[in-house]
């Protein structure tokens, strides 16, 4: 659907999530006319980018329809809300320069805090020289039964060389998990990341399937896995991530997990 195309009167009002394949930057789309029913379920994906705890959100407003300029705290609380995050996420609008929302951006002064582009790839590359040097290990990798303690080994690697070695174990059991679901379930290549996020560390694995992971029954015995892995699928991710979900790509999907030492505030 083309942007004019998303304000013509009669069309359904849409709100599009899609993430790069390390889950560091989101971009949420936001079309239609807005209205109280848009707000909720934009204000809904925003706070799921925000738990997903990227280093950048970026939305597009050039297919939304706001003559009056209303929609304008639903993204200024949206900016507070990320710079309050531990570490903070930045965010940046894409909004037509034509358009009364990005006047009124601009008069409540909003350039200032919350950065206003005119398109999406002027965001990106100016997010993408904002943003920190984070410590990052990446890895693709095939469907394959040795993939899972390669990405292990991974973790092993970013907790001894990050100082995060209370995390090493949990963080070796959910990567495990997330890589043999990605493998078994979407049978594509992945894209296994390891990020250092402030106290904790970040997981993300990319395939090449939009379908959900599906939760492994107990019963179930995967015999490429060592005896003390085996078959306790995304159990072992919910009771040991702090945060975990998934989000779409451009390819397919990222599943994500949060790990943070016991100390660290929740």
């Amino acid at each position: 659907m083309s942007r004019s195309a998303a304000c013509l009167p009669g069309k359904q009002p849409t709100v599009h999530l899609e993430c790069d394949d390390d889950a560091s930057v989101v971009l949420l789309t936001v079309d239609g006319a807005w209205s109280r029913a848009l707000w909720q379920r934009t204000t809904e994906l925003v706070h799921k980018c925000l738990a997903e705890h990227p280093e950048a959100l970026i939305v597009d407003l050039s297919g939304l329809d706001d003559s009056a300029g209303v929609s304008a705290p639903t993204w200024v609380t949206a900016r507070r809300t990320a710079a309050a995050m531990t570490p903070p996420v930045q965010v940046a609008l894409c909004i037509p320069p034509e358009r009364p929302l990005a006047d009124r951006m601009q008069r409540l002064g909003a350039r200032r805090f919350l950065p206003v582009y005119a398109r999406v790839r002027q965001a990106r590359v100016a997010i993408a020289s904002r943003l920190p040097l984070t410590e990052r290990l990446v890895l693709t990798l095939p469907a394959e039964p040795d993939s899972p303690s390669i990405a292990r080994n991974l973790v092993s690697d970013a907790c001894l060389a990050w100082d995060r070695s209370a995390l090493l174990h949990p963080a070796r059991a959910v990567m495990s998990e997330l890589v043999t679901n990605a493998i078994e379930h979407a049978r594509t290549e992945v894209t296994v990341v390891v990020s250092l996020r402030g106290e904790g560390i970040h997981l993300s694995v990319a395939d090449g399937v939009t379908d959900p992971p599906r939760l492994i029954k107990p019963g179930r015995v995967r015999r490429d896995r060592p005896l003390d892995e085996r078959g306790r699928g995304l159990r072992v991710v919910t009771e040991l991530a702090v945060a975990w979900g998934t989000l779409p790509t451009r390819t397919g999907k990222v599943v994500w997990a949060t790990m943070l030492p016991p100390t660290a505030p929740r």
